[in-house]
């Protein structure tokens, strides 16, 4: 041991108390079976009514690399990622040196006890555990105990930040559910186990603790993916075809499960659902666009590595115009990247993708509750509009636990959009699949097996006329794009308009959308504290951008685009469309780390820029 090492005192205990205003760190490695007692930790602060959020960041190895799951509790309701950490719990010997050292002064660490981490600093609060010791008599089988003795930190931090045991042991049963009680009592021993230790042998220092608060009541807490699930279910989706990719494969393992559950035939039994699991990403695409071509609600779901090789198709669908819903949840690239990290690195790829000139619609959920409402939105615009509609979510979104309201029942009944029965034709006479009757670029479509002789046409992807004969006559080709163009501009007036939240006399304002939401409402609140600095705040929702985005920066001087990329992608897609008036007014703050975007992030940057 270094004699500076030697010389340090420990860290005298605090004068003061940090209630439910803090973050926990878990920092472990990969295949350990930490996920249940970090959830159950996050789970029973959340039961007390004190608002929480909980991101896994793990390694895109089967096992063995270092993870870490990162709890955040706030009185205030701030559940985007905290930039500190302020109590770690340190059970990775390959990173414990490193994650003490990156702690601000006065955080806690709860370490296991050979891991000798207290020689490393003396301005943090240390509590070694000797795990081992506490996990042989609640586990007598050897092999498991590496499961169990995670539940031991449980115990330890119920007493370190006063949770409430109750809740505590409720969230464990709740994980396990009523078919493992025999492991959750052994799993609630070890609880038991580290509580009583903590009692006995460890003084509190440390300011942090939790009281009972009422503002999760009426809150749920869902991934986005499997939220999003739901949402297909509840919007009729028949046909889900996919490719195993991180970080989507959960949400098509959930929709298989809901459909499973609530889409068998009620007499047979038999499934009234199609799930297919293609070759690859391309095959995907083109199963689902031949699914919602036949008239069912089709979808596929994948990432950005997916979503490049779809291009050809999903031109396909714009050209001749099929519905389809493309669910994205994107990762950091580009190439492999980094596959379980996040980013919103797939914006401007997914407004333009393909060859020659696309224009896509994209819905931007934040949280679990607009995934399920904007999945159900996405089949009612792709079949409306007849064409591809892509939800951009992310890793952080998709994959991790989020508080959230409870989900709406939906009332709408659903709408199938501009289709021709064979009353219809008879009456009409015939029809022109490209024809543009009502002026909105939207034109009328039949289904495959419609009985009537004038419900046929052809699908072709090469040039084609209002009637969808083949034709390479530049004033067919010409009118058949406006009209796609038109469409477009129709879609202005449908797609969800975004968020406002307008600060009195303010100068400057921020846009942003998905996930970037929470930080940069924090970051608001940063600014004007800290600053006296006022600040109004657009999210998108949706993209063909509205009038709403035009009128917001009309308003202000400057307007910061906060987005998780390093191109500035959102920025990107509104410069393609603004006179240079308003292309002048734009600033970024950019956030690619692959960590899900913080709110300090998003002050700094703009203090820099403010120059304040």
């Amino acid at each position: 041991m270094s004699s500076a090492a030697m010389s340090r005192a420990s860290c005298p205990p605090t004068t003061h108390s940090v209630v439910n205003d803090f973050s926990i760190q878990v920092a472990t490695v990969n295949g350990s079976g930490s996920q249940t007692a970090n959830n159950v930790l996050m789970r029973s602060i959340f039961q007390m009514g004190i608002p929480v959020s909980g991101k896994n960041m793990f390694p895109s190895n089967i096992a063995g690399l270092p993870t870490w799951f990162t709890i955040r509790a706030n009185r205030h309701g701030y559940i985007a990622r905290k930039k500190e950490v302020d109590f770690l719990i340190a059970m990775n010997p390959e990173s414990a040196r490193e994650d003490v050292e990156t702690l601000p002064p006065g955080a806690a660490v709860v370490y296991d006890e050979p891991l000798k981490l207290k020689d490393l600093r003396d301005d943090l609060h240390f509590y070694p555990v000797p795990y081992d010791k506490l996990v042989g008599p609640v586990c007598p089988e050897a092999k498991l105990r590496k499961l169990v003795r995670n539940m031991i930190y449980d115990g330890v931090v119920a007493h370190l930040l006063g949770i409430d045991l109750d809740e505590m042991r409720k969230a464990l049963f709740k994980q396990f559910g009523a078919r493992k009680a025999k492991a959750a009592e052994m799993n609630w021993g070890a609880v038991l186990a580290g509580k009583q230790y903590a009692e006995k042998n460890l003084v509190k220092t440390d300011p942090f603790a939790v009281e009972r608060m009422n503002e999760t009541a009426g809150k749920i807490i869902i991934d986005g993916n499997s939220a999003s699930a739901l949402g297909c279910v509840f919007a009729g989706v028949t046909v889900l075809t996919w490719y195993p990719i991180t970080p989507s494969s959960s949400l098509a393992e959930a929709l298989m499960a809901y459909l499973n559950r609530f889409r068998l035939d009620a007499e047979t039994k038999k499934a009234t659902y199609a799930v297919v699991q293609a070759e690859d990403e391309l095959a995907a695409i083109g199963m689902a666009l031949g699914a919602g071509w036949a008239g069912a609600r089709a979808m596929t779901c994948t990432s950005g590595p997916g979503i490049s090789l779809m291009s050809e198709f999903i031109g396909l669908g714009y050209y001749v115009e099929v519905p389809v819903v493309v669910i994205d949840i994107q990762r950091v690239g580009p190439s492999t990247g980094l596959p379980t990290r996040t980013q919103q690195g797939d914006i401007l790829k997914n407004a333009i993708l393909s060859h020659g000139d696309t224009r896509h619609p994209i819905l931007f959920p934040s949280a679990p509750d607009e995934c399920f409402k904007m999945s159900i939105t996405a089949f009612e615009m792709a079949e409306h509009f007849q064409t591809p509609v892509f939800i951009n979510s992310d890793l952080d979104l998709g994959m991790n636990n989020w508080m959230s309201d409870a989900f709406p029942y939906p009332e709408e009944p659903i709408d199938r959009g501009k289709v021709l029965s064979a009353e219809d034709l008879e009456r009409l006479g015939g029809f022109g699949r490209y024809q543009d009757v009502d002026g909105d670029g939207v034109p009328y479509r039949t289904l495959p097996g419609t009985n009537h002789p004038q419900a046929a046409y052809f699908a072709r992807g090469s040039g084609h006329n209002e009637k969808a004969q083949y034709s390479e006559r530049p004033d067919d080709y010409r009118n058949n794009m406006d009209r796609l163009a038109r469409k477009f501009e129709t879609m202005r007036t449908y797609v969800p308009k975004p968020e406002v939240r307008e600060a009195a006399g303010a100068k400057i304002g921020i846009v942003c959308c998905g996930t970037s939401r929470f930080a940069c409402e924090e970051s608001r609140d940063q600014l004007f504290s800290e600053h006296s600095l006022s600040v109004s705040y657009l999210r998108l929702l949706a993209y063909p951008f509205t009038q709403e985005l035009n009128d917001f920066i009309d308003r202000h001087e400057r307007v910061y685009v906060v987005e998780q990329n390093r191109d500035a992608q959102l920025a990107a897609l509104m410069r393609l469309e603004m006179p240079a008036e308003r292309i002048a007014k734009l600033r970024s703050v950019l956030h690619y780390n692959g960590l899900p975007i913080d709110a300090r992030s998003v002050t700094d940057s703009i203090v820099q820029q403010e120059a304040l």
